[in-house]
């Protein structure tokens, strides 16, 4: 049967971004468009007081933003494709990165839970919509969990009735002072000695979790990104998401793992764009002809820009087509949809860096001053590297290990898991030594 999406263009002009290849897609960037200028005026203030844009995800409920990526059928506007999602946070970032990549972490979540509605066994399918439907009524804002604070490791036990009890520590959760749930990233001890792996959906109010407040970050301050402690949470076993098992090398885990972070390859294009247009429009208000120099990092500039929006269009186009095909074996469309995510990662990392890079020196000393608006997008492009999947370090073990044929486990959260002790960092965030060392 065809659908409204099915008769609406096929596919976004060759190197673009800008413009949403579904009908529901384009409502969404029509709606952005209303709280734009809110956004931009606030970014600065936001940013130096590393205050989180409440107010502008208030009015996201309001105009049914936040329940964006909830299908249709559960109230939600039902954008599905990615390349649309990326778009919306490609223009918002334009505005402000950190409001955009709080959205992103809304927006997955739609996602996400939306899968998890059609696929998965009845009591997650249940939990899934009445979460979805929440998110549709702007009630529910749904933030992820996965990195551990220093040394602890979150971890789950039975609480002899059934349920569950989640107790440790998460770091740099976005969207912490205004989330209403948590997806979290915690381990279960199983017989015979195997670790399982799982994600617990902890409501805000659950008695034991506390928000703990007063982290500064280099960029993105003002995305809210805080962190979260369970203190012997009570998790009943329907809210309980099986992630599979510690150390089982398996690929099937890429494609939902692509699926809930390619779309963030818009947020960086969008901070890319934003330096190059402050950086044109200091040039055009110039009475001077600009220097061959600064002309020549514009051009370079203008490159970069087409192959950033390219390459990520090309990513998510991918990850769109294969993201139905489970009639396809799982491990080969994890793979087929997590390497040229991280191919396109890592050259949205490198190129949006240098635009930003080269646009500070086509404007000159004035972008040293904190408050000058290209000085808080050197900072905001740097955390791209830092994002999982993968990491800069990360990314490089698994492209070089797919094109050398090396076997290795893929699924960063099980990997981290067997080596909870190293390369971790200690309260002070000095680096200690695995054990032996």
């Amino acid at each position: 049967m065809e659908t409204e999406q099915d008769t609406y263009p096929p596919a976004a002009p060759p190197g673009d971004l800008t413009t949403a290849v579904t009908a529901p897609g384009a409502e969404l960037l029509t709606l952005l468009d209303r709280h734009l200028p809110r956004i931009r005026a606030e970014a600065a203030p936001n940013d130096q007081d590393g205050t989180f844009p409440a107010e502008t995800f208030r009015g996201f409920a309001r105009d049914g933003v936040l329940g964006a990526t909830v299908p249709a059928e559960l109230g939600g506007m039902g954008v599905s494709r990615l390349h649309d999602v990326a778009a919306a946070l490609l223009r918002v970032a334009e505005a402000d990165a950190s409001t955009a990549l709080a959205l992103h972490a809304q927006f997955s979540r739609g996602i996400t839970l939306t899968y998890e509605w059609l696929h998965g066994p009845p009591p997650t399918r249940k939990l899934a919509e009445e979460l979805l439907r929440a998110m549709a009524r702007g009630e529910a804002v749904i933030g992820g969990a996965v990195k551990d604070y220093g040394r602890e490791v979150t971890r789950l036990r039975p609480d002899g009735s059934g349920g569950w009890l989640l107790s440790g520590r998460k770091t740099l959760v976005t969207m912490a002072p205004i989330a209403t749930h948590f997806v979290v990233s915690a381990q279960a001890p199983a017989a015979g000695g195997t670790t399982l792996l799982y994600a617990p959906i902890v409501a805000r109010d659950t008695p034991g979790l506390s928000i703990v407040d007063g982290w500064t970050g280099l960029g993105m301050r003002a995305s809210g990104t805080l962190d979260v402690a369970f203190d012997d949470c009570p998790v009943p076993a329907g809210n309980l998401l099986a992630r599979g098992s510690v150390g089982v090398h398996s690929d099937a885990v890429l494609a939902g793992q692509a699926v809930s972070s390619v779309a963030m390859l818009g947020i960086y294009v969008g901070v890319a764009q934003a330096a190059r247009d402050l950086a044109v429009d200091t040039l055009a208000r110039r009475s001077a002809t600009p220097p061959a120099a600064s002309r020549t990092l514009v051009a370079e500039t203008e490159a970069r820009l087409y192959a950033l929006r390219a390459t990520a269009s090309a990513a998510l186009v991918n990850v769109d087509e294969l993201s139905p095909r489970h009639d396809m074996d799982p491990d080969e469309r994890g793979r087929r949809m997590m390497t040229p995510f991280q191919c396109a990662k890592a050259m949205v990392n490198q190129l949006a860096a240098e635009v930003v890079d080269d646009c500070l020196t086509v404007v000159g000393g004035a972008t040293y001053a904190a408050e000058h608006p290209l000085a808080r997008l050197y900072r905001d492009v740097r955390a791209g590297r830092f994002m999982q999947p993968y990491t800069y370090a990360d990314g490089v073990d698994y492209l070089s290990a797919q094109a050398l044929g090396l076997e290795r486990d893929n699924n960063y959260v099980s990997l981290r898991a067997t080596r909870p002790a190293d390369g971790q960092l200690s309260d002070r965030g000095i680096r200690l030594p695995a054990h032996g060392s």
